[in-house]
């Protein structure tokens, strides 16, 4: 289902998300209905925040981006990102590694909006996925970015 995204202005938008204890039937639909929502308005990452919920929770796919490339490491290691697509975070906590860089970017809940926003070119994540196991990885790029 396609969820109504949020738009600048909303009170959710600035709520820290909860944390998510337990994976449940309700949250699965929701990241389904959140990567489905995410599709249809074209969009590379969409937090709980945007569709109106503060919830610890986003999913993302940079798959189909060719002109803002992404990197990945998975224990150390290069690894390939277009495999670990699409990616669902639950309760992630976000290292900033790189040094800030200005980069282009928009937000599904600023329509229309682009601009030169500075943050870190490269972060370290451990987040849970939708099956409940641990994810580590450190990003750079645009998955950076979708990430932060």
């Amino acid at each position: 289902m396609i969820l109504p995204v949020v738009k600048y202005g909303t009170p959710v938008l600035r709520h820290k998300g909860a944390p998510i204890e337990q994976i449940t039937p309700t949250i699965k639909k929701l990241i389904a209905d959140m990567f489905e929502t995410m599709y249809a308005y074209k969009g590379i990452g969409l937090a709980a925040q945007q569709v109106g919920l503060a919830l610890q929770l986003t999913v993302i796919d940079v798959r189909g981006v060719t002109d803002r490339p992404s990197s990945l490491e998975l224990q150390g290691r290069p690894a390939d990102v277009a495999g670990f697509m699409p990616l669902v975070l639950i309760n992630p906590e976000v290292k900033p590694v790189g040094k800030p860089v200005a980069g282009p970017e928009g937000c599904l809940s600023f329509p229309e909006i682009f601009g030169a926003i500075t943050r870190p070119d490269v972060v370290d994540v451990n987040a849970t996925d939708q099956d409940g196991k641990a994810v580590e990885f450190r990003c750079g790029g645009l998955l950076s970015r979708a990430v932060q």
